[in-house]
């Protein structure tokens, strides 16, 4: 018999919750943030807001189901089953870190405070979460199947992520390595510079994109339905030792981005989360490539 299915949902912290947790009380928090010429009150009232977006939530989930809730701190510990619907209630950046512990399962995206977020992946507002819950259960679901970006170590340590990883020094300052592009006949080429980031069509409208104006480049950047990565050298030094030629580019499936470190330790990372990074020390290897799963985002 199969199970019904479970509503996860997925939430974080709000900055008054962490107010109270580091000032004890609601008025001391208020004095805080006044002598810094902020009000509590506009807090709260974001607090608040996603209170009741999470509370409508709860009470759309069809009473045949079950449900449970899991804070963004807690997802590296929670296991998600075949059966759930994941429901991700705040920011467009809580989807992305809810992603990489998915496999397939249908995520809707709760926008729990209209207009001060993108909605790139937070699409929808509470009071649609009734009817959305059975139709991402459903076969018809219409789901956005965004890309990911993977990277696998020497060691066969293992990271996903939704719109960027990072390879380079924990103190974004110098990395020395050699980058090996994968399916073509350039040769390697040892490199200084204060990191690399690989990234998909998501990750286009974020960091990606800030390095891609930046450096007024002329690459065609994937959307986020594409089976394709771009990537970005930080920085990139020039010296008798270290070159320049190879600072951007596209990966296509079955192509790959590879690091030999050549310092002492680098950290990958996904997502901004830098406090779930791997870490690699000299002479290991990393690559970079498109990732097999990807997020199924409810429409």
């Amino acid at each position: 018999m199969s199970l019904a299915p479970r509503a996860v949902l997925v939430h974080r912290t709000t900055e008054y919750e962490e107010l109270l947790a580091r000032h004890g009380t609601h008025g001391q928090a208020a004095f805080f943030l006044s002598a810094r010429g902020r009000s509590v009150d506009a807090v709260r009232e974001r607090h608040e807001r996603t209170h009741r977006a999470m509370a409508e939530v709860a009470a759309a989930v069809p009473l045949t189901w079950r449900q449970t809730r899991v804070e963004r701190a807690d997802l590296d510990r929670f296991l998600f089953g075949p059966e759930d619907v994941v429901v991700v209630v705040g920011q467009d950046g809580l989807v992305a870190n809810a992603a990489k512990y998915l496999t397939g399962q249908p995520v809707i995206g709760i926008d729990a405070d209209p207009g001060r977020n993108p909605g790139v992946l937070v699409r929808h507002r509470a009071d649609r979460a009734r009817r959305l819950l059975p139709y991402a259960a459903g076969a018809g679901a219409t789901v956005d199947e965004l890309t990911m970006v993977e990277a696998v170590t020497d060691d066969a340590q293992r990271l996903l992520a939704l719109n960027e990883i990072y390879v380079g020094p924990r103190g974004h300052q110098t990395a020395r390595y050699t980058l090996d592009l994968d399916a073509t006949e350039l040769p390697p080429e040892a490199q200084a510079s204060s990191g690399v980031l690989v990234g998909t069509g998501t990750g286009a409208t974020g960091w990606l994109r800030s390095l891609w104006e930046q450096r007024s480049s002329a690459l065609a950047l994937p959307a986020p339905a594409d089976a394709r990565l771009a990537w970005f050298v930080r920085e990139a030094w020039p010296s008798p030792t270290t070159g320049t030629s190879r600072v951007e580019g596209l990966l296509d499936p079955g192509q790959g981005l590879r690091l030999a470190v050549e310092s002492d330790r680098l950290v990958v990372f996904g997502d901004g989360v830098e406090s779930d990074a791997l870490e690699l020390t000299w002479g290991q290897t990393v690559r970079l490539t498109i990732a097999g799963p990807r997020l199924r985002l409810v429409m």
